[in-house]
């Protein structure tokens, strides 16, 4: 970037070389906020997979405990009546908390709750 003269420079090259200017200051912030971000996404990336799998090993432990209440339930009023009452448990749990899930939002959105 060579700054112009401004004794032999006319309006038309000094707003030119402002033009210019602000190009190459529009390109550096990108170039600063790419950086920022992969700078963000890296250190976000070791906690996303680890979120994933303990995401996935508390799926594997409530599915254990599904399978066990059933078994422990079957002795007493047999498999299907046993695998009914679970899955019936789990739906109604799952569906108030999808409700709560769903108020949150309703209400983080800025909608009455």
């Amino acid at each position: 970037m060579d700054a112009p003269r401004t004794e032999d420079a006319g309006i038309g090259e000094l707003i030119g070389q402002l033009t210019e200017d602000a190009k190459d200051y529009a390109r550096a912030e990108v170039d600063y906020f790419k950086a920022v971000a992969r700078s963000k996404v890296a250190e976000v990336k070791g906690a996303a997979i680890a979120a994933v799998l303990a995401l996935a090993l508390a799926l594997a432990a409530a599915i254990g405990l599904i399978v066990g209440a059933i078994l422990t339930l079957a002795t007493l009023v047999g498999p299907g009546w046993a695998t009914l009452i679970v899955v019936g448990v789990s739906l109604v749990v799952a569906g108030l908390l999808g409700w709560v899930a769903a108020r949150g939002i309703r209400k983080a959105m800025g909608a009455e709750a």
